[in-house]
């Protein structure tokens, strides 16, 4: 089966501004890939390319068997698309959003309602609010249903979450995997790594650049280094302290705790214990599997831009 997106070697500049600089990967169908990064990685300008909004500036880009910049009309048919800004009429309530979107479509509004009936369930009770008056977890299920109430083959989602609590992010998110499940091919982007490890497959991008592409269970087989979790009382005397270990490869802060990889293989937690007790810092170290995140900051230490 050919993959529903490939991208091979595109770049794209704004000016002096080089937003994607040689990207290359493909996305299967029927899967849910992440594109995942900071803000100003370069993930919009991506999305916006494969949904033809954008043209590439060079290498070569084929969306549901087609050129986006070519075959536009047919493609926009038959995708879903959701900017990362709330993008629908604010005026409008939520039913005459998607019968809007459903007329747009030329799909009766029964039969639009009912292709999203999962989603339109939550926002039911207020289809006569007006879309700028929901909160922002029920603003995202409104435009994920006018996004899908055609039933696109390739659904595009740039950083759908950013800005919504965590229970709506999670009923979002098991909403994508129902819909890939029933086989709809999904790329999203989005900042967070917890959202990044409920993909099939994940990109990492880092200013224009792929940094790595993989499914994110084997991403964090790419981290090279014994990696510790360290916890102690005084944290601002732990960092100091930890900028000075001679064995330290790198070390993060990390919630409570500091992430710190060792640049020897195999080394164990008990030498960077004896050194922080040398130092009078009373600590807590334990060695810790490495993280999707632990992975990224490695990753991007290791990038230098040309």
């Amino acid at each position: 089966m050919n993959p529903a997106i490939r991208l091979g070697s595109v770049s794209k500049a704004f000016g002096a501004v080089r937003a994607l600089d040689d990207v290359s990967f493909e996305v299967e169908t029927g899967r849910l890939f992440g594109l995942i990064g900071p803000d100003g990685a370069g993930k919009t300008t991506l999305i916006r390319i494969v949904a033809s909004l954008l043209t590439a500036d060079a290498g070569t880009v084929q969306v549901l068997g087609n050129d986006p910049a070519v075959a536009y009309r047919s493609i926009r048919k038959r995708i879903g698309y959701m900017p990362g800004r709330f993008s629908l009429y604010p005026d409008l309530s939520v039913e005459e959003n998607l019968r809007f979107f459903a007329t747009v479509f030329g799909t009766p509004f029964a039969t639009a309602v009912e292709r999203v009936r999962d989603i339109y369930a939550h926002l039911e009770p207020f289809r006569t609010r007006r879309a700028g008056a929901l909160s922002g977890g029920m603003k995202q299920k409104l435009a994920l249903c006018c996004a899908l109430i055609h039933e696109p083959d390739l659904l595009l989602l740039d950083e759908p979450t950013t800005g919504v609590d965590a229970v709506s992010r999670r009923e979002f998110w098991d909403m994508l995997a129902g819909y890939r499940d029933r086989g709809l091919t999904i790329l999203v982007s989005t900042p967070y790594m917890d959202e990044a490890a409920r993909c099939d497959r994940i990109a990492f991008i880092r200013d224009g650049r792929i940094l790595a592409v993989d499914s994110p269970q084997t991403m964090p087989l790419r981290f090279p280094h014994p990696l510790f979790r360290v916890r102690s009382a005084d944290r601002a005397a732990l960092a100091a302290a930890l900028a000075t270990y001679p064995h330290r490869h790198s070390a993060y802060a990390f919630g409570d705790s500091t992430h710190v990889a060792d640049a020897r293989p195999g080394a164990g937690p008990e030498s960077l214990l004896e050194w922080l007790e040398a130092a009078g810092i009373p600590a807590r170290v334990e060695p810790i599997a490495p993280g999707l995140e632990d992975v990224f900051m490695e990753l991007d230490a290791l990038w230098q831009p040309v």
